[in-house]
């Protein structure tokens, strides 16, 4: 592993914001989303990830990307904001890198395309374009790319992982594999991640329930508990159960461009 971080960009609870649209989709909201995302870092977030595969990130220009970055940078004083960069092939993964940082990201995650024959020579390329930013892989097969297979780990030019899979299994053999960041992206693994000594948790319930994650991050087997249910509504049809269930606690909007 390459990193020129060896302790975490940080530890603990990070959302994986949802973006905001006006009731026509056409729009993003940059203010709302901002806004939004301020509210769970005095909630007690530890980091903001923007425009992962949460954010609906396929729905959105470049220029979308990079300004809801700068935006929720600006709002988010004192936690890291992660933006996600990922991309079809090296070339726009690269692009929206540089422009990611430019805007202000403090690092990115990044899935590598669903058929990357050389997943070493992908993430070198990422990093050269981060510069200093940490760059965390991503492996959410099927839903964000392809595999980051797990012997390839230590090998990586990255900092980190975010393993959305919710395998306890897979989860055992990355804390046994390397030294890296490793942070979990299923709510049905906060309080066992923790347990581990994982680094953290990057969690679309958060948007929603951000104390019930803290909380099961901290070993609360309630909590935990209680982010079942918040997970099951979340993930009906994504993202509207997701979105339905934010706008509940929070009166955000519902709309959403996928689908």
């Amino acid at each position: 592993m390459i990193s020129s971080c060896p302790e975490p960009l940080w530890r603990g609870v990070a959302v994986a914001l949802v973006t905001l649209f006006d009731p026509d989709g056409v729009r993003v909201d940059v203010a709302a989303t901002a806004a939004h995302a301020a509210r769970l870092v005095e909630s007690g977030v530890r980091a903001v990830l923007v425009a992962g595969s949460t954010g609906e990130p396929d729905t959105l220009t470049d220029t979308e990307r990079a300004t809801l970055v700068a935006a929720v940078k600006g709002a988010c004083a004192g936690v890291p904001v992660i933006a996600g960069t990922s991309g079809p092939w090296t070339g726009t993964a690269v692009a929206r890198t540089e422009a990611a940082v430019k805007a202000g990201a403090d690092a990115v995650l990044v899935a590598p395309p669903g058929r990357c024959l050389d997943v070493a020579a992908y993430y070198s390329a990422v990093a050269a374009a981060a510069g200093p930013a940490p760059v965390l892989a991503y492996h959410f097969p099927g839903v964000a790319g392809g595999e980051v297979p797990v012997e390839a780990l230590a090998g990586l030019p990255v900092a980190g992982l975010k393993d959305s899979t919710g395998n306890a299994e897979r989860l055992l053999a990355e804390l046994d594999a390397w030294d890296g960041w490793t942070y979990v992206g299923a709510p049905v693994l906060t309080g066992y991640a923790g347990a581990l000594g994982a680094a953290g948790a990057i969690l679309a319930v958060a948007n929603a329930v951000p104390e019930d994650c803290l909380a099961a991050w901290d070993g609360d087997p309630t909590a935990q508990r209680r982010l079942f249910g918040a997970h099951q509504a979340a993930r009906s049809r994504f993202p509207y159960g997701l979105k339905e269930l934010v706008a509940q606690r929070f009166g955000t909007s519902t709309t959403a461009r996928m689908g």
